[in-house]
C-alpha cells in the first residue's frame, strides 16, 4: 500500500473521530444510539454541534481527495509528489477538525483552504500529465 493510499484510508476514517468527539461531549442526557439524530438535536453544547459539523465537512471533503489521488496515480504523477500532497491533505484535515471543534474559525478556514489546494494540485497534475 502506497503512502497516498494510506492517507486515503486515514481520510476515510477521520469523520468517525469527530463522531466520537461529538458523542462523548454531550451535555444533555446520555448518548442514545437508538435515535442518534434526535439526541443530537437535543444537545445544547456548541462543542457537540461543532464536532458534528467537522464530521460532515470531513465526509464532504473525502470524495474529491480520493478522486485526486486515484487520478494522479493513473496519470503517472510521481508517487513521491502524490504522497507529499496526500500527507499535507490529511494534516490539514486533522487540523481542520481540531480548529473547528476548538471554535477557531480563522485557523479552520486557513487549513480548509490548504486541503483544497492539495486536492486541486493532485487533479491539475493528473490533467496536465495526461494532456
Amino acid at each position: 500500500m502506497t503512502l497516498a493510499y494510506i492517507c486515503v484510508l486515514i481520510a476515510a476514517l477521520l469523520p468517525y473521530v469527530w463522531t466520537v468527539v461529538a458523542k462523548s461531549s454531550g451535555t444533555t442526557g446520555r448518548y442514545d444510539n437508538r435515535d442518534p439524530r434526535q439526541w443530537l438535536d437535543k444537545q445544547e453544547s456548541p462543542r457537540v454541534r461543532r464536532a458534528n459539523a467537522a464530521q460532515k465537512n470531513a465526509f464532504e471533503a473525502f470524495p474529491a481527495f480520493a478522486a485526486g489521488v486515484v487520478m494522479a496515480q493513473l496519470a503517472g504523477v510521481a508517487p513521491r509528489m502524490i504522497g507529499w500532497l496526500a500527507v499535507a491533505f490529511v494534516i490539514s484535515r486533522v487540523l481542520h477538525g481540531v480548529f473547528y471543534i476548538g471554535n477557531q474559525a480563522s485557523m479552520r478556514s486557513l487549513v480548509w483552504f490548504a486541503g483544497l489546494i492539495c486536492v486541486v494540485a493532485l487533479m491539475v497534475m493528473a490533467a496536465t500529465r495526461i494532456a
